[in-house]
């Protein structure tokens, strides 16, 4: 922190795109929330203001209508220029197209996947099981969100081996900012989704079983949507349900590796676990912060913003925020207001998959732990995390077979 001031603002440098030992992040995080209720951060092109504490941030997704996901990163306001569907929608244009895909992620939908979430879930961990130890976040946490993201839009959940290879490529060269590696990985996704979409088109199924007839039958005031557009809506699904599940699963497992009493006490009584996963959620948030893109000038709570500038909305800092959630650095599965979490964003932009992210953490937490109660972080590893959106590359797990 220097004595500079940009607008009044205290201004911050810290970069928050490297890697780093695991929890770096939330520890630099903490410290800027503490440093003052609001930052502006020079370390990007455009800079960013940083609203941090809980009550700010909650109130910063209600700004919709002012503040657009023109910006959704803060830290890389350009990857917008990657069209995603819903996301890059506001207003009325935003509510119409959600309507069109709520019904494929309301509590009931997501309750039906739950027998082929658990069936898949078991398999995955039985093959696992008997050979004593795996990279826990390569081996399993990224290949089961997968093969349930080709179940949800009713595609072969055989293809999930090559699909995991295209999307991983393209995951790690957008967050490492290499956009002609992207490309080559997003036009083998688009050319795939692209022939699924032509294969529904002309042998539809039921639009309420399967997500891409749906698409493709639906209309939006009598139009329906284009090939480009149910196209965007799929990668945008994949963005959404792959990375930040794989993330998910990976801190929960580290932290429950490091926590025999955390772990036992899933183990002695399984309705815990509901409770666990929205902790652990608002402990471990993958995406630590959502952007925004300021569309008239306006103060908000005596921070002046114009036209243009570029808004932090800190969700890990509300969630570890100490006027919000006392001890907030400690895992506690009686935290009373735990659900008060901001980890799927707020305001109409919140989380489409968050009710189906919670099955998934739910079942692995069940499954595995009937068939894999004790295991441990192989010796001498060093974790690491990736920045702009948390992830760690590994997790070697050992456990007595």
């Amino acid at each position: 922190m220097t004595e500079t001031t940009h607008r009044g603002c205290p201004v911050a440098h810290t970069d928050f795109t490297g890697t780093t030992p695991l929890y770096e992040h939330y520890r630099m995080l903490d410290e800027d929330r503490e440093e003052a209720r609001f930052l502006f951060n020079d370390t990007t092109e455009r800079g960013f203001f940083m609203l941090q504490r809980y009550d700010d941030v909650r109130e910063g997704f209600q700004q919709h209508e002012t503040w657009t996901t023109a910006v959704r990163s803060a830290l890389r306001p350009d990857v917008s220029d990657e069209p995603l569907l819903p996301q890059d929608l506001n207003g009325p244009d935003h509510v119409k197209l959600r309507r069109i895909l709520n019904q494929f992620f309301a509590p009931a939908a997501v309750r039906r996947m739950e027998p082929m979430a658990q069936q898949r879930c078991i398999e995955l961990i039985e093959e696992l099981q008997q050979v004593g130890s795996c990279d826990f976040v390569a081996e399993f946490a990224i290949r089961y969100p997968t093969d349930m993201f080709l179940a949800l839009l009713g595609l072969p959940v055989s293809d999930g081996e090559q699909f995991l290879e295209w999307s991983d490529d393209y995951f790690s060269a957008l967050l490492a900012g290499d956009p002609a590696r992207a490309a080559t990985a997003k036009s083998s996704i688009m050319s795939y989704f692209d022939d699924a979409v032509n294969e529904r088109r002309a042998n539809p199924r039921d639009p309420k079983e399967d997500m891409v007839t749906r698409l493709v039958e639906a209309r939006i005031d009598d139009v329906p949507l284009t090939q480009d557009e149910i196209l965007t809506i799929c990668l945008t699904l994949m963005l959404a349900g792959l990375d930040t599940t794989r993330s998910a699963l990976g801190y929960i497992y580290t932290h429950l590796a490091n926590n025999p009493a955390d772990r036992q006490a899933l183990i002695d009584d399984p309705t815990l676990i509901p409770k666990a996963v929205e902790e652990f959620l608002r402990l471990y948030p993958l995406v630590f912060q959502a952007g925004r893109e300021v569309q008239e000038p306006q103060s908000f709570e005596d921070l002046q913003l114009d036209k243009g500038d570029v808004v932090w909305l800190g969700v890990a800092q509300a969630n570890r925020d100490p006027r919000k959630f006392d001890n907030p650095d400690q895992f506690d599965i009686d935290r009373p207001n735990a659900n008060q979490h901001l980890a799927f964003g707020g305001g109409p932009h919140r989380c489409l998959g968050m009710h189906l992210a919670r099955l998934e953490l739910k079942v692995v937490l069940e499954e595995w732990h009937k068939r894999i109660p004790e295991y441990r972080v192989a010796p001498g590893t060093e974790l690491r995390e990736r920045g702009v959106q948390l992830s760690m590359a590994s997790l070697p797990l050992e456990w007595e077979v």
